[in-house]
């Protein structure tokens, strides 16, 4: 069930099977559009799966209260892991997917408002942090009580606004501010080490002035509490969720190619064989 505030009372068992069928449903999403960025949809799932149903106060019930949370995807590339959370929190039908990059579909390959639940047009990468910056300060000038999130690539972090942002960020004491980082380690032309290396970025966003948790990214019970855990007084928060990109597919997990590839139909087929033994397993599981 949902509540007017957008979180559901599922158990933690529950929880988990959301992310098998969520992983089913953007790979579907993907394969039925001939296109996508698999990898990183997959990764990220488990971080919007713990957001949308155990943290955001957001549901298509309270969408034009200002006193919402916020919630920007900043790594907009993976659209597809967003569209099947929306829909399962019910802004729009899940069979409106199935648009997914057809002429004149509102349904495209990054998040635009044209879609019910899309806070801000993104895939500008390092968009997302400096715009969730000026909604933080908004709220907390309107005292709302409003909480910003949004989500970051790791590759993305190679884009200066993000610094800016994150300066700013901590400048103006948002402690109303988190921002989540998707650390699968790899993007569209290699690993961010080899192409662009921002390590040891917990101590760059803890220079910058942020409280920063570091996590398993596929761990429900951790990211919930790395993401509400109240964070110091006037402090924003960084997450840096450890994420395997493919995640939940065993021939794309940390392969490279799966950045935007699209499966074939063998392919396909293995994949939809894999989910139904984790959602086999998960029956079996007490």
């Amino acid at each position: 069930m949902t509540t007017m505030t957008g979180m559901t009372s599922l158990t933690d068992r529950e929880l988990a099977r959301k992310s098998i069928e969520y992983r089913r449903d953007a790979l579907r999403a993907i394969m039925h559009a001939g296109a996508g960025h698999t990898g990183g949809s997959l990764s990220c799932l488990d971080i919007l799966n713990v957001l949308y149903n155990r943290v955001l106060r957001i549901s298509p019930a309270n969408w034009h209260d200002l006193a919402r949370d916020r919630y920007v995807q900043s790594k907009g590339h993976s659209v597809e892991a967003l569209y099947v959370v929306l829909a399962d929190k019910g802004f729009f039908p899940r069979e409106a997917i199935d648009a997914l990059c057809h002429y004149q579909s509102p349904f495209i390959g990054h998040p635009t408002r044209k879609v019910p639940g899309i806070e801000m047009n993104t895939g500008g990468l390092g968009h997302g942090l400096p715009i969730c910056v000026g909604m933080a300060i908004a709220a907390q000038r309107d005292a709302t009580g409003t909480r910003v999130f949004t989500l970051l690539g790791d590759g993305e972090l190679a884009e200066g606004s993000n610094w800016e942002g994150a300066m700013a960020a901590a400048h103006h004491r948002l402690d109303n501010l988190t921002a989540i980082v998707d650390h699968n380690r790899l993007q569209i032309t290699g690993s961010t080490r080899d192409v662009c290396s921002n390590e040891p970025l917990d101590a760059k966003f803890a220079a910058f002035g942020w409280c920063v948790r570091q996590v398993d990214g596929h761990d429900l019970v951790a990211l919930e509490r790395a993401l509400t855990e109240p964070g110091p007084e006037g402090v924003p928060v960084c997450v840096i969720a450890d994420t395997i990109k493919g995640r939940g597919v065993s021939f794309m997990e940390g392969v490279l190619k799966w950045h935007h590839g699209v499966p074939s139909p063998e392919e396909f087929a293995r994949a939809e064989a894999e989910f139904e033994r984790q959602l086999a397993a998960w029956e079996a599981s007490p």
